[in-house]
């Protein structure tokens, strides 16, 4: 096994243990937060604390389809699935936003019925203590959770623990409304359980949608590209890298594409020596699979060529919209003139401005050929 694919699956491995740990610490503390608040609740008679605690008992089931999702996502790629289990979590983190959207809707109808049909609270100062524990918890909870989320770039982790730390608000808003009771009689925890359900169906509704787009497929960060890019043009013969494009196969698994730009009169086996020297490079600083490096052709010795490009960069610079131009060739023997042109999706009309500045330089150079593609702005320029 090369050494690049087995430091990958021992980082996997602790990526997997990490998940699995802060999930099973999620899960044994909101089960213990629920029962506790369920007892509160009950006691007081308050549907805002007891909200609160089936909210408690969602977030342990949420940690509980994180564990199932991660184990399922880290199985070895196989003859089906050549690429991996990886997106896995993302349909994890989908069933996760259900569930929080469940526990809301839920959650919102027994509000409601509590507000047509009030019952007056009876809260304790031993009640109010349990409540301000729990308030202390889920912050420090959220916090790690969050934390690490973030360091293993677990988005099913990273909604669990803004979940905590939006559940430590709710339950400071509980105490206020027991403070409220005791000092001035006057009960609104229907009314705040109506708040918390809209707050958890909010939840729900950022899960769910972040997972789905995940899932459809989002623009790279800009310094994940740029790092590569730059891997690739230090790499001597290397004219200039485009059209780089990352598909995700799950968390931290990507496969890549590039284009290069290389003299004209750089031979086959040249070619494919740039080829392995770039795939090597960034799988070795990125981990990143390279599944091909396509090339462009760039003019050398005397010609029309650098004339020529000055005058259509020039030429584009009147159009903000237009991100870069690349692949720019003469060829001369057949008198075509061909190029690539990446308009920003900012665009009011992409395709509009496209055959407007396709028409303009067409125009300027009527003795060629001209043949202009519209490149999309995949990632970072």
């Amino acid at each position: 096994m090369p050494e690049a694919e087995e430091g990958g699956r021992t980082e996997r491995s602790g990526r997997e243990s990490a998940i699995v740990k802060a999930s099973a610490v999620g899960i044994a503390l909101n089960v213990v937060l629920a029962a506790f608040k369920a007892a509160v609740g009950i006691m007081s008679n308050s549907i805002a604390v007891t909200l609160d605690s089936v909210n408690n008992l969602s977030d342990a089931g949420s940690s509980v389809i994180t564990i199932i999702g991660t184990k399922l996502a880290s199985k070895p790629a196989d003859k089906k699935h050549p690429f991996g289990h990886g997106r896995i979590e993302y349909l994890s983190a989908m069933v996760i936003g259900l569930v929080i959207l469940y526990a809301g809707i839920t959650s919102l109808v027994e509000s409601v019925k509590k507000i047509a049909s009030p019952t007056p609270p009876e809260y304790g100062w031993t009640s109010i203590v349990i409540l301000a524990a729990a308030v202390i918890v889920k912050i420090a909870m959220g916090v790690y959770v969050k934390k690490t989320g973030e360091r293993v770039n677990s988005e099913s982790l990273v909604a669990s623990g803004k979940d905590a730390l939006m559940d430590s608000v709710v339950s400071a808003a509980t105490i206020a409304a027991a403070f409220l009771y005791i000092k001035a009689g006057v009960a609104v925890e229907a009314y705040l359980g109506a708040v918390i359900s809209l707050l958890i169906l909010k939840a729900g509704y950022e899960t769910l949608r972040e997972a789905i787009s995940a899932i459809l497929g989002e623009r790279v960060e800009a310094d994940t590209a740029r790092s590569i890019k730059k891997t690739i043009s230090e790499i001597e013969g290397v004219r200039g890298v485009y059209d780089l494009t990352l598909t995700d196969y799950g968390p931290d698994n990507y496969i890549a594409s590039a284009h290069i730009e290389v003299d004209d009169d750089t031979t086959i086996a040249e070619v494919d020596k740039l080829q392995w020297k770039i795939s090597k490079a960034v799988m070795e600083r990125h981990g990143i699979i390279m599944s091909a490096v396509g090339v462009y052709p760039s003019n050398t010795g005397d010609g029309p060529a650098g004339g020529i490009k000055k005058k259509i960069a020039e030429h584009l610079s009147k159009y903000p919209e237009v991100l870069e131009l690349h692949g720019l060739y003469v060829d001369r023997d057949e008198a075509t003139l061909r190029m690539d042109i990446v308009i920003d999706f900012d665009a009011k009309d992409r395709l509009a401005l496209f055959a407007k500045i396709k028409g303009e330089i067409t125009d300027m150079f009527r003795e060629y050929k001209v043949i202009v593609n519209l490149d999309l702005d995949i990632c970072a320029l």
